[in-house]
């Protein structure tokens, strides 16, 4: 990815030019010393004066506008001024509303996601908030030295503004904590607050930038350049941001690494914009130009297929394997591209075009009114975010559903928020941050239970592979914990902690995750749900130099792809023998995983395989697989469930094994298998829940208490359970009786149609 220099604008204005901002139509306006307003086209070409100014403008932006077709009330932009005031002016050059803010310059402001506050920071030190028609609402903060920038938090309910050598978060409840941190060595000039990733950037003297996360800890710290940062800006997708300098331009990854340096003849760039789509942004500078950039070179890779952004309207599509290369040409500018399960979709500013890997020359295409501001694929469909919504489309082109839930907040998703598969759409309630919750992908309506957290969930990510049943979500909170847990019945464990990054196998149901800077690949994810035991030898971990806050970026078969913090890319391999344990699986072909594993000799293989086998009921491949590995207890325990002649029966003691007993007794029980949910009851020495059974269906209470008397007198205690009490002096407890029933019982579940021991 590169940041490429379009053109540096004629010098239209005569004077430093002090604030550039891009309106929903896309056009820029500029503000210079020389006191006036310019507009240009997105090419770099002025389109001339819009107005005159009797002062000299700090900054500007334009009120949020969600789109072209209700941009009537959002088409006004706000200026402040060196007099103290600050200006709402029409996009026709009209100024509606000049209002007194401060004492001395008003030196920057911004307004929340919604347009209906706007915040001020001055020379004063004052910090004010004011309603969308410049009411003044609060002031915030009241300081001794000047303030230089400022920024809304994405929930629109704290302020970020920068004093002296400082940041400090400021809550607009007057009750709350004030949260500060030094942030530079010289004074803080620049900061912004991305409403995606809730990550700071900020710029000052010391000619330095820095990446922090909303809590203040640094999370980048670039090195020291010539001169002063002036300007910093997040892209509106939150995944790259720019920064300017005295004749230079650094485009930069979110992690901070700088991914293109751009040379100018502007001066310090003073202000940076980007258009709404994040596909170009402007500069001012300070020689009275402005200049204009583009990304290009932006490329993504799957499997052996690889698609770089060439031109603003041209996408290069290469096959490793074939050495053949496709040019993709487009009528408008690509906006968003993804690729991914053999399908590059790509979005242009006014329709979507779906190409499937063996078919470049005719894709499937639709139009689009609103800006899309993320892609998410899985196998069968994909998701687009606009303003308006979701809306979830087969690969054909047809929409397929458009999901609703509570919580929903479209301009606040990004590809860590939002989590696709085949069947189900999981997305973090940004009202809590908490709560995920879960749709359907064929309806877009709630499916299974949705899962609350302790803490905030930053990272979701949903299995690829498998039925609605098998599906399974893994997060990261803020603690950087990894847990995982179904989708339809929430049973949350913890898989790791220090993660920064985590990705599901694209064919498989194996799980990556970088992990206190090492990779980590659990070959069975499903195991801890299984038999727990079996986690570490399920789990591969390599030591690869990766160095700090590495991301998993692909994923498939055997290859992971990682980027490390400096932007370079390192190729790891897992074992290439668990995709093939895969398909053996899913085919059921257990005889040939059985020959594979005793051919590689390695005991993770073999933990796989007899993980899977018990979740899949193969009691004679988990028997030789738990053998293999030497579980001489599992083994046998595998054994007596091999006896026991009825189906349900196997499949309660099954649910003993994984650790599920309430859904084990949940099967006895709805099979008319009372005495074997008693017995089970009693095996767990589950006393009570062994009595209220047998006192429910009235029977065996006799042999609930024949147990418990012996197992008092072997543990040698008296009985101090007063229920037993009550109904020892009720019942009368003969030992023949007792072993004659439980004989009759056997005999009788030995006797159900279709009853007969495993094979």
């Amino acid at each position: 990815m590169k940041l490429k220099i379009q053109k540096q604008g004629s010098a239209i204005h005569s004077d430093l030019v002090s604030a550039v901002g891009w309106n929903v139509f896309n056009e820029l306006y500029s503000c210079s010393d020389d006191k006036t307003v310019c507009r240009w086209d997105m090419s770099g070409d002025a389109g001339g004066k819009v107005m005159d100014l009797d002062t000299f403008v700090t900054d500007m932006q334009w009120s949020p506008g969600a789109n072209k077709s209700n941009a009537a009330g959002n088409d006004v932009f706000v200026v402040s001024c060196t007099d103290g005031t600050f200006k709402i002016v029409g996009r026709n050059g009209r100024v509606e509303k000049s209002v007194e803010a401060h004492r001395g310059a008003v030196i920057s402001l911004r307004w929340n996601s919604d347009g209906t506050a706007l915040v001020t920071v001055g020379e004063d030190g004052a910090l004010k908030v004011w309603s969308r028609n410049g009411m003044l609402r609060s002031v915030l903060e009241q300081r001794d030295v000047p303030m230089y920038c400022v920024s809304w938090a994405p929930d629109g309910d704290q302020v970020l503004f920068g004093s002296g050598k400082e940041l400090f978060i400021k809550p607009l409840n007057p009750g709350s904590k004030t949260l500060k941190w030094k942030a530079h060595d010289g004074v803080v000039l620049r900061c912004d607050w991305s409403a995606l990733n809730s990550t700071i950037v900020s710029g000052g003297e010391d000619c330095r930038y820095k990446v922090w996360d909303c809590y203040g800890r640094l999370l980048y710290q670039s090195a020291a350049y010539d001169y002063a940062i002036t300007s910093v800006a997040w892209n509106p997708s939150g995944d790259i941001f720019a920064v300017g300098s005295f004749n230079a331009l650094f485009l930069c990854d979110k992690t901070g690494w700088t991914c293109s340096k751009a040379k100018l003849e502007t001066g310090s760039v003073y202000n940076i914009a980007w258009t709404a789509d994040g596909t170009q942004l402007a500069g001012s500078g300070g020689n009275g130009s402005v200049c204009f950039g583009s990304i290009l070179d932006h490329t993504l890779e799957w499997d052996k297929i690889a698609a770089t952004l060439e031109e603003g309207t041209r996408i290069r599509v290469r096959d490793v394997m074939s050495e053949s290369v496709e040019d993709l040409d487009f009528r408008d500018r690509v906006i968003k591209m993804s690729l991914g399960f053999g399908y590059l979709v790509v979005v242009t500013a006014t329709q979507v075009c779906v190409y499937k890997e063996t078919n470049w020359a005719t894709p499937h295409m639709f139009d689009i009114k609103d800006v899309v501001t993320l892609v998410v694929q899985c196998r069968t469909c994909f998701l687009l975010v606009n303003s308006a919504g979701c809306q979830l489309f087969s690969y054909e082109g047809r929409q397929v559903c458009a999901p609703k839930s509570p919580g929903l907040r479209p301009e606040m998703l990004n590809a860590q928020s939002v989590a696709l598969s085949p069947d189900t759409l999981a997305i973090i309630d940004r009202s809590t941050s908490k709560t995920v919750r879960f749709l359907d992908t064929s309806a877009g309506k709630p499916v299974g239970e949705e899962m609350t957290h302790s803490m905030e969930v930053t990272d979701v990510c949903l299995s690829q592979t498998g039925s609605t049943p098998d599906r399974k979500l893994v997060f990261i909170d803020r603690n950087r914990d990894l847990y995982i847990t179904p989708v339809l019945k929430a049973a949350t464990y913890k898989l790791g902690t220090m993660v920064d990054s985590c990705r599901w196998n694209d064919t498989t149901d194996m799980l990556a995750a970088m992990v206190d800077q090492r990779l980590v690949v659990w070959y069975y994810p499903n195991v801890v749900y299984v038999d727990k035991d079996l986690t570490a030898l399920t789990k591969f971990v390599k030591d690869g130099g990766f160095g700090k806050v590495p991301q998993l970026t692909y994923f498939n078969g055997a290859r992971c792809t990682v980027r490390r913090i400096d932007g370079a890319r390192i190729a790891a391999s897992a074992s290439p023998h668990i995709p093939l344990l895969y398909e053996h699986m899913l085919s059921n072909q257990w005889d040939k995983a059985i020959r594979m594993c005793r051919f590689v000799k390695d005991n993770s293989l073999w933990a796989c395989l007899a993980a899977m086998s018990v979740a899949a009921k193969d009691l004679n491949t988990a028997e030789i697989a738990y053998a293999a590995i030497e579980e001489v207890d599992k083994v046998q325990f595998i054994n007596t469930i091999k006896n026991i002649p009825t189906e349900e029966g196997r499949s309660a003691e099954l649910c003993l094994f994984r650790r599920r007993p309430e859904e084990a007794e949940a099967i006895l029980l709805q099979a008319g298998l009372v005495f074997r949910a008693i017995e089970t009851n009693i095996k767990l020495f589950n006393w009570d829940r062994a009595l209220e059974l047998a006192v429910q269906h009235k029977t065996h209470v006799d042999t609930v208490i024949y147990y418990r008397n012996i197992y008092l007198e072997q543990s040698q205690r008296a009985e101090s359970n007063q229920r037993f009490l009550q109904y020892a002096q009720s019942v009368t407890v003969d030992e023949q009786a007792v072993l004659t029933k439980v004989e009759q019982e056997k005999e009788k579940e030995a006797s159900r149609p279709g009853a007969r021991r495993y094979k």
